[in-house]
C-alpha cells in the first residue's frame, strides 16, 4: 500500500497507521501557520486574523490564540465564527463548522481515535471520523466532541460536556456523556428576544452596532 493510500484511508474513516503517511502530509503548512499565530502578540490582530483565514477557509473568523491543530488543513468553517482560547482542533479527519457558531475556552474537537481492543491498538492502527457542528450552535467551555459526532443547528452544549453521540437541532445538552436536557422552546426565543429589544431601547443600539 502506498503512503498516499494510507492517507486516503485516514480521511475515509478506515484504520490506518500514522507513521506510514507521507511526511509531506504530516507537515501541513496549516500546523506551521498555527505556530506563527500562537507566537504573535495579541495587539497584532490584523495579522492573526489574516493567517487564521488561511487555515479556516473564511475571512469572518476569529480563534483566540493559543490553539492547536493536527494538520490544520481539514477544517471548514462558515461565516461569523468565534472560538475562545486554548481550543484543540484535532483535524485528522474533517471538522466542518456552520455559520454563526460560538465556542468557549478549552474546547476539544477530536476526530482521531484508537481501537478499544488492546491487541489492535498496540499494533499502531488508529482511525479518524469527521465532526460536524451545525449553524448557530454554542459549545460551552471545556466541551469535548468525540470522533464521528454531528451536533445539530441552534444547539447549546453545556460547559464540561463530553459529546459521544449525535445531537439534534434546537436542544440544550449537558453531561458526560452529553444528553439532551430539553428542547429550546418558543418561550426561550421570546424571552431572549424581549431582553434584546429592551437592550436596544436602553442603549439606542441595534444588533448591527453590537
Amino acid at each position: 500500500m502506498s503512503q498516499d493510500a494510507e492517507y486516503d484511508r485516514m480521511l475515509a474513516g478506515q484504520l490506518y497507521i500514522t507513521e506510514k503517511i507521507n511526511a509531506e502530509h504530516r507537515e501541513w503548512p496549516g500546523k506551521l501557520l498555527v505556530q506563527r499565530i500562537n507566537a504573535l502578540p495579541a495587539d497584532q490582530l490584523d495579522e492573526i486574523t489574516r493567517l487564521e483565514a488561511q487555515i479556516f477557509g473564511a475571512a469572518d473568523v476569529y480563534v483566540q490564540p493559543p490553539f492547536e491543530v493536527d494538520y490544520g488543513t481539514h477544517i471548514k468553517v462558515g461565516k461569523n465564527f468565534y472560538c475562545n482560547v486554548d481550543a484543540v482542533f484535532l483535524d485528522t479527519n474533517w471538522i466542518t463548522i456552520g455559520n454563526n457558531v460560538k465556542i468557549g475556552p478549552r474546547v476539544n474537537l477530536l476526530t482521531a481515535g484508537h481501537p478499544i481492543d488492546a491487541s489492535v491498538r498496540v499494533s499502531m492502527l488508529e482511525f479518524a471520523k469527521p465532526i460536524t457542528i451545525g449553524d448557530n450552535t454554542w459549545l460551552g467551555g471545556n466541551v469535548t466532541v468525540l470522533p464521528g459526532v454531528s451536533i445539530g443547528a441552534n444547539a447549546v452544549v453545556g460547559a464540561g460536556s463530553v459529546v459521544v453521540h449525535d445531537l439534534p437541532d434546537n436542544v440544550v445538552a449537558v453531561g458526560n456523556p452529553a444528553r439532551v436536557l430539553r428542547v429550546i422552546s418558543d418561550a426561550d426565543r421570546k424571552s431572549w428576544a424581549d431582553q434584546a429589544e429592551q437592550y436596544q431601547k436602553e442603549t439606542g443600539r441595534d444588533e448591527s452596532q453590537i
